[in-house]
């Protein structure tokens, strides 16, 4: 139902060799009907219906929906080369990947729309967290910052004198990116301390009134798997510990520190959930349900995070139970 309408002269080309050239000649080829824009605005968006090559295409709705493209004199066909180089940046790996990138940017998008950010926040602002959300784990290696700079001390910890140097590179990476597309230092300073924890960057902390909020903003799209649907949000899960369970892997092989919740021989899905939503999601998506009563109101976002736990609750306590029961 809410797929995109083909002009299938070009998308073979597109699928057989995903260049710049057939994206630019698929993009142009395209139309997004208005049941699909107004699906995008929801939480509800099930990103795994739709291949990465609508998801650019896709992309591209959002920045020209919120008129990003009339209000900053964008080029069409630079934006296009931006989400481009955004995508060729995203390793093929279980979690932080393209789709997981998408992701992030269509809640940001929902949620600009959902408690009408356009009414509160400048044009620059909005263009700041959603080229945050998008920028937010470029080249990301699969392997978190204890890894990096605990476990393995790996070059990455390194070059960033072990401050959180994944943060630093995925910043590092969008303003290479930025830089072949845009001149504006403020803007890409911004969208540093949207990225990287404030502790790399005190002295411009003030800099921006609003730079907590859109801050917020950004962690919480980061998040919000399980404000979606079950069947949107589970299979993350899968993709996350995976991702989670090959580097402990690694560790083990390497002789390394095993990362503790990553260990497949100690964790399982409901009890790597249940408490990172109570202690995590829970608390922060009802402070922002205080922020923008709206969210409670229509039961967006903070519903499907309470149904998450308890089902996650249901299944730790029914694993326990049948592991009661199995012992002789």
């Amino acid at each position: 139902m809410y797929r995109l309408e083909f002009c299938f002269d070009h998308i073979n080309s597109f699928y057989v060799l995903p260049t710049l050239e057939s994206v630019l000649c698929c993009c142009s080829s395209l139309q997004v009907t208005e049941e699909v824009r107004e699906h995008l605005k929801t939480p509800i968006f099930d990103n795994w219906q739709w291949e990465e090559a609508e998801m650019l295409v896709l992309l591209q709705v959002m920045y020209t929906d919120l008129d990003f493209l009339t209000a900053f004199n964008m080029e069409v066909e630079v934006l296009q080369n931006f989400l481009f180089e955004v995508y060729c940046h995203y390793n093929n790996i279980p979690f932080h990947n393209f789709q997981h990138c998408f992701c992030v940017t269509q809640m940001m998008y929902g949620l600009i729309w959902l408690t009408d950010l356009r009414s509160k926040l400048g044009r620059i602002d909005l263009l700041i967290m959603l080229t945050s959300a998008l920028c937010h784990d470029l080249d990301h290696p699969g392997y978190n910052n204890v890894y990096q700079v605990i476990n393995a001390q790996t070059d990455l910890a390194l070059r960033y004198n072990d401050i959180s140097p994944l943060e630093n590179h995925h910043c590092a990476v969008a303003f290479g990116i930025l830089a072949k597309f845009l001149s504006n230092v403020p803007l890409m300073i911004l969208l540093f301390e949207e990225i990287v924890p404030t502790n790399v960057l005190p002295l411009t902390r003030t800099l921006h009134p609003c730079l907590q909020l859109m801050k917020i903003m950004v962690k919480v799209s980061d998040i919000s798997n399980e404000a979606r649907p079950m069947a949107v949000a589970e299979p993350w899960l899968d993709c996350l510990l995976q991702e989670f369970f090959n580097q402990s892997d690694t560790e083990k092989l390497k002789g390394l520190p095993v990362t503790p919740f990553m260990d497949r021989d100690k964790v399982s899905k409901p009890s790597s959930q249940t408490n990172f939503i109570r202690f995590v999601l829970l608390p922060l998506f009802s402070e922002l349900t205080k922020l923008f009563p709206c969210l409670e109101v229509n039961q967006h976002i903070l519903e499907p995070v309470r149904g998450a736990l308890e089902y996650y609750s249901n299944l730790e306590r029914a694993t326990k139970e049948e592991g009661a029961t199995a012992k002789p």
